[in-house]
């Protein structure tokens, strides 16, 4: 507990994602009071045409 899933445009960098995932844990213990070994960070990358906010695709947005 927990377990955060991610999703997010693929091609951000690992040192980005660590810095976030480090971010996230972070947060997690100081707002749930867990230790930071009960918090998992699953990055999930997507395709921006796989994608659509409003009814448009983010590969259409560019």
């Amino acid at each position: 507990m927990p377990t955060l899933l991610v999703k997010i445009f693929e091609g951000r960098s690992d040192e980005i994602k660590r810095e976030y995932a480090k971010a996230l844990t972070e947060a997690s213990t100081r707002v749930l009071g867990c230790d930071a070994d009960a918090v998992d960070v699953i990055f999930e990358e997507v395709k921006k045409s796989d994608w659509a906010s409003a009814g448009v695709m983010w590969s259409e947005r560019d």
